[in-house]
């Protein structure tokens, strides 16, 4: 099963961790928190979640995972200010493994500089943010453009978390034929 970090600072939009993160883990793969101190509790902006942190930015290389999900919330504008961890995030995405974002989760994509010439959804306020950074902005549900997949907000997360479990065992059904 995929290895998968999810980068969090307190903050976070609790539902676009806690959803994608219970479907995941249901699916059998294996979730890793990451963020900017290793053992600080990190706190949702509604208060009803919480996670550890269990792996620090400066700890962090793109070899060891097969997946990054980054939820919303204030949280990606946090981690944008983490130069370790915007340069992890620059390097998963360079590495071709897959990333999904969700609501303002595109942040910290663009800060680092992977957006250019790519299809992507977010948030409204986002919007503007990722077209001056060169991407293509649509109001879908669910967008996928190469190995990103972006997604607008918490009512959408069922199909974020489909079109993220779908991608991931796409690589392990083309292994086993």
């Amino acid at each position: 099963m995929a290895k998968i970090a999810i980068p969090l600072a307190n903050d976070f939009e609790d539902s676009e961790f806690t959803v994608p993160c219970e479907r995941l883990r249901a699916a059998g793969h294996e979730i890793v928190v990451v963020g900017t101190e290793a053992g600080a509790t990190v706190r949702g902006k509604r208060g009803k979640a919480s996670a550890r942190i269990e792996r620090s930015s400066r700890q962090l290389d793109p070899r060891e995972f097969d997946a990054l999900v980054i939820p919303g919330g204030y949280s990606p504008d946090h981690l944008r200010l983490d130069n370790d961890l915007v340069s992890f995030v620059r390097r998963l995405v360079q590495s071709g493994k897959l990333v999904a974002a969700v609501c303002h989760a595109p942040q910290l994509l663009i800060e680092a500089d992977v957006v250019r010439g790519r299809t992507m959804t977010s948030w409204p306020s986002v919007r503007k943010d990722l077209e001056n950074a060169g991407a293509r902005w649509v109001d879908r549900e669910v967008v996928e453009d190469g190995n990103m997949i972006t997604s607008r907000k918490p009512e959408d997360l069922a199909a974020f978390s489909d079109a993220v479990l779908r991608r991931l065992e796409a690589p392990a059904a083309a292994a086993s034929r």
